[in-house]
């Protein structure tokens, strides 16, 4: 049986290093997908993601199909692997399930992950996700684990502090508090 596995990570360089300490292990770079905010300019598109798969994917097989898009709620994003093509889908035809939660959730992930791994790609973290077999979900962890993801726990509970429950794709990109806004 298949599975997904993701992880989130504070930055693109982060999930690099999963991307390619995954494609080292032997992982296909189809099996793989990255997903991750990016603060330029979407008109740019495959251009623009092409210069910033030297900070995602480096030297990882997967640059060659990055490319960026608007996704709601998120604002521009850099996408590649499988995710994307759900994201691109439905990105042209307005579906639902071209959406960032229903990629995700199609991809075997729940509801609640899938909301929690959207909001940190809003506040400009990226996710891998993985699909792999049953047998090898425990490899896979390790080699994520390794490139150290955000601790989904904690994270989690300072977004709800903060008044977060789900990821809500009519609130726009994320923009962290000001000090005026704390003042």
């Amino acid at each position: 049986m298949t599975s997904t596995v993701s992880r989130s990570y504070e930055t693109a360089a982060d999930a690099q290093t999963a991307v390619m300490r995954l494609e080292a292990a032997g992982v296909s770079p189809d099996d793989v997908s990255i997903i991750g905010y990016y603060a330029g300019e979407t008109a740019e598109g495959a251009a623009g993601g092409a210069q910033i798969g030297g900070g995602i994917g480096g030297v990882a097989g997967l640059v060659a199909g990055l490319a960026s898009l608007p996704v709601p709620g998120i604002g521009p994003v850099v996408a590649a692997g499988w995710v994307f093509g759900t994201l691109a889908a439905g990105a042209t035809a307005g579906a639902a399930a071209g959406s960032l939660i229903g990629s995700m959730t199609s991809a075997g992930l729940s509801d609640q992950d899938a909301n929690f791994l959207a909001e940190t790609v809003r506040r400009g973290g990226a996710v891998v996700a993985v699909r792999t077999t049953d047998s090898h979900v425990p490899t896979i962890e390790k080699i994520m684990n390794g490139a150290e993801p955000i601790d989904t726990e904690l994270r989690r509970a300072e977004y709800e502090r903060g008044g977060w429950t789900r990821f809500d794709e009519a609130s726009g990109p994320y923009a962290p508090p000001t000090w005026s806004d704390v003042t």
